[in-house]
């Protein structure tokens, strides 16, 4: 029988079966079937198509309207919690929220985005919906001051809400934006090459600086005293509006970038490959005629990697199996203990250098404000004081943009 497929048109995650012609083979000769298969794999990956230049880059969208917001978030999260009424000695006790979510989430979410069966694909809807968060998020930590001033009147409990709805915008903002990333990295591997992954990567790499140099630079503006935001408010509704704008476009664009081929249509594919050859009549043969072209259902066999013949090779895993393999907790705990050392070194210089960012980027602008400007978050928010602080936390956005700008050149 002949197995033929037009591999372009399946997802280049897919592991094929390649195409083997057994007609004039004994199927139930291991000799024959070895010398067929010898150096022809059942199982091969299928080099996806070269993608342009324009594809790359739309792909690398979601990264510049991702950081475009985490700038915002940066820049402005720690300033709007103190001047809600948080205590000094809990606002970092916020931020170590998200992270110990996605630590026990990542993998269980992860796991499913690889068996995700929608027909938009495997990551585009876990996109998607992480993007839908993130516009949430960004919605109460920048608007829930004002929401709450207009509906709740008694000083004490308002302060209670803006405070509890400010800290859940952070976190579910905080937690969709570091976990949005893996999906967007997973969906360029599933449909590029590896030249270009390298290539969307650095592209990636690029946009992100970009991004954040742009979301920098709109929160060192001082929009209070200009027409848009006397029209919008105040400050942060006008930051609140870009931020929304920018990201709905770029993640816009990204999906639309690089079809993505469903798991049920790639599953339904390998499967037709693995169809035995069969006689169709199409009703111009008789029953009687037609039962001499029957034939035993068999499997084709080949040789596997040691050497014995099977059936479509039962030692080589079938790929369709394979991706039955979730990934959980448990599992991510083992591989962490279990892993080699040059990966446990390379692991812990990625810890450190995160945690010393980190510390630098979060608390930059509020360090701005407050130690350099001598301003003052609690005080009322038309006070000199205040005003001080803001002038801080913007000239602090301006410090951070340059070093987006240059991470972006360096990339």
């Amino acid at each position: 029988m002949t197995l033929t497929k037009d591999f372009h048109k399946l997802s280049p995650s897919e592991v094929h079966i390649r195409s083997v012609d057994l007609e004039g083979v004994d199927t139930d000769s291991d000799d024959q079937v070895k010398q067929f298969t010898a150096n022809k794999p059942i199982f091969a990956m299928v080099e996806p198509e070269k993608r342009s230049t324009g594809r790359l880059i739309m792909h690398s969208m979601a990264m510049f309207g991702r950081e475009f917001c985490y700038a915002v978030e940066a820049a402005f999260v720690t300033p709007v919690l103190l001047s809600v009424g948080l205590p000094r000695s809990l606002y970092s006790l916020v931020w170590l929220i998200s992270p110990v979510l996605g630590f026990i989430l990542q993998p269980v979410i992860g796991s499913a985005s690889d068996h995700c069966r929608s027909r938009l694909g495997k990551r585009r809807p876990y996109i998607i919906s992480l993007g839908v968060m993130m516009v949430l998020g960004m919605t109460l930590y920048l608007n829930g001051d004002m929401v709450v001033s207009a509906i709740v009147k008694e000083k004490s409990r308002k302060q209670t809400w803006a405070i509890l709805i400010t800290m859940t915008g952070v976190v579910l903002f905080d937690f969709s934006a570091d976990f949005i990333d893996g999906p967007i990295k997973a969906y360029l591997f599933d449909v590029c090459s590896h030249q270009d992954k390298e290539r969307g990567l650095r592209y990636h790499a690029f946009f992100t600086g970009l991004g954040g140099a742009l979301g920098y630079l709109t929160g060192a503006i001082d929009w209070g005293h200009t027409e848009l935001g006397r029209l919008l408010g105040s400050e942060y509704q006008v930051i609140y509006f870009f931020s929304v704008v920018v990201f709905v476009i770029f993640i816009t664009i990204h999906l639309c970038s690089i079809p993505e081929v469903p798991l049920e249509k790639e599953v339904s594919d390998t499967t037709l490959l693995l169809k035995p050859r069969e006689s169709h009549s199409y009703g111009t043969l008789d029953k009687a005629a037609n039962d001499c072209c029957k034939q035993e259902s068999y499997k084709p066999k080949s040789t596997s990697l040691l050497g014995k013949s099977n059936a479509v090779s039962p030692t080589v895993e079938d790929p369709n199996k394979q991706v039955q393999r979730q990934m959980t907790l448990k599992s991510l705990l083992k591989a962490l203990l279990s892993m080699p050392s040059h990966y446990l070194y390379l692991c812990a210089c990625h810890l450190i250098g995160w945690t010393a960012f980190l510390c630098n980027m979060l608390f930059f602008t509020d360090f701005m404000g407050q130690i350099v400007y001598h301003g003052d978050p609690y005080a009322p928010h038309n006070s000199t004081a205040y005003l001080t602080y803001e002038r801080g936390v913007e000239v602090g956005c301006w410090g951070l943009c340059i070093n987006a700008v240059f991470s972006s050149i360096y990339a």
